[in-house]
């Protein structure tokens, strides 16, 4: 008699939602063929299989290695009704507190992206009023107390006509670090604005949008030839020193190529303090998304910044233990021409141990001379002891020496969000990336908040979930 074998190694079972109509499907998590997929199945529109990872050890790694305590934020703002995630706001039975917000100023924009998330552009150029954003902050603190990192983001929020002075209101806040989101026009075409951009400096950065060096990749992702733009706003940014991140949306196909020649050329810029790798999400503008050819999952975009620069070995590269679904990093320190990685000298252990507010580490001598008492991501340069976990919660403080800082430091971070085809409740409990609901003032998950709370969303694909019940 023939054994019948299934083609796959079973391994758990999974929550998710049917990518067209977004109701709760159970689906289970298989090996297959050195990759991890989700097999689901909704009773109206049929069966699908993901691609959750190419890469099963680091996967495997990431769930059963790089736990720590679910970190609670101080307030939560809706109580379980329906049932993840059709409760956002955060709901109590959310697993982690906000590591890094969204404030949204407005829709408008001065580019109309085909990967636009948000699907802003020209012809939405409504601003939210300062009174109504200084609301959405004071929402963050009473939740956070004080919040790790605020990003500024729109639209195009530099266009917003009173845009000083909602970094003015973010700054009378206690935010541990702001951040801006912008495409980098206003910076590239005002001097007088990049010189005012510069005295918020420390606990300040731009992050700077930075998808290619190709013109074709450009035009696909952005709709516009952004080349010159990028050059002449880092040469004023690299001039005035300003702390600056280039943020990669990656597209398979389209410029997964480019990864190592971005990190290697942000390594040459003054003021880059790293690059964020963001595979594109199917949400907002985007059309024609083919899961199956247009997906890049975490552990790709791993695999390629491994294959294109020689900068990071693969234990350089790991989990965040905040979120180790949905966040990879590496840090390294940059030193008189050279690069140091540094994630890889640190014990597994150690980051999952670090708590919050932990300074014991600073009294071992054994760590930091292992890391040539050299490991942070200091806010500043000022900051004579900071931490990795203060600006992603993921590591404990050690001391630096008087020469190092915030100048030194340089990271890579993969960020990817979920959407309808790998959606996983389990993952977005553990999400820590959240925005602040301009209306109620809810903190959602962002991967949800584009999936269905943006703009009609809540009214036109949720609110038919939430009557309906559960799946």
């Amino acid at each position: 008699m023939t054994e019948r074998v299934r083609p796959y190694q079973y391994y758990d079972i999974a929550v998710s939602i049917c990518s067209a109509c977004y109701r709760r499907v159970d689906a289970k998590i298989v090996f297959q063929e050195g990759c991890v997929y989700m097999h689901k199945r909704c009773p109206e529109h049929g069966s699908e299989r993901v691609l959750v990872a190419d890469d099963v050890e680091y996967w495997r790694r990431a769930r059963e290695v790089f736990l720590k305590p679910s970190e609670m934020p101080r307030r939560f703002q809706t109580p379980v009704k329906h049932g993840c995630p059709y409760d956002c706001g955060l709901c109590t039975d959310h697993e982690q507190h906000s590591c890094l917000t969204l404030i949204e100023v407005g829709d408008g924009c001065n580019l109309e992206c085909p990967v636009c998330y948000a699907a802003s552009g020209p012809k939405r150029m409504n601003w939210r009023t300062l009174p109504e954003i200084e609301r959405m902050l004071d929402a963050l603190v009473e939740s956070e107390g004080e919040p790790d990192v605020v990003q500024i983001s729109g639209g195009e929020p530099t266009l917003h006509p009173q845009f000083f002075e909602i970094l003015e209101a973010a700054r009378r806040r206690p935010i541990r670090h702001l951040m801006v989101n912008t495409n980098g026009l206003r910076i590239a075409q005002d001097e007088a604005f990049a010189e005012k951009l510069a005295g918020y400096m420390p606990h300040f950065e731009v992050y700077l949008q930075f998808d290619s060096f190709e013109r074709e990749t450009l035009l696909a992702l952005r709709g516009a030839d952004t080349r010159a733009v990028h050059e002449r706003a880092l040469e004023r940014l690299n001039r005035l020193n300003v702390s600056t991140t280039l943020v990669v949306t990656l597209a398979k196909g389209r410029n997964d190529h480019e990864i190592g020649k971005i990190v290697e050329f942000a390594l040459q810029q003054r003021c880059v303090r790293g690059v964020t790798l963001q595979p594109v999400q199917d949400a907002g503008r985007i059309l024609n998304f083919d899961p199956a050819h247009d997906r890049l999952t975490l552990t790709e975009v791993r695999r390629r910044l491994l294959e294109q620069t020689s900068v990071f070995q693969p234990e350089d590269v790991l989990p965040v233990p905040c979120h180790p679904d949905a966040i990879a990093m590496a840090y390294a320190l940059k030193l008189g021409g050279k690069v140091v990685p540094l994630t890889g000298m640190i014990e597994p252990q150690v980051l999952i141990e670090g708590g919050r507010n932990t300074i014991a580490y600073e009294r071992d001598s054994g760590l930091q001379a292992k890391l040539f008492a050299a490991f942070s991501t200091a806010h500043s340069p000022a900051s004579g002891v900071a931490s990795l976990r203060e600006l992603l919660c993921c590591l404990p403080k050690v001391v630096l020496r008087d020469r190092l800082g915030y100048d030194n430091l340089f990271r890579v971070i993969i960020l990817q969000f979920l959407d309808a085809h790998s959606f996983d409740v389990r993952s977005v409990k553990k999400s820590c990336v959240h925005i602040v609901h301009p209306r109620d003032l809810r903190i959602i998950p962002f991967d949800t908040y584009n999936l269905f709370y943006r703009d009609e969303l809540e009214q036109t694909r949720l609110a038919p979930l939430q009557a309906g019940g559960r799946a």
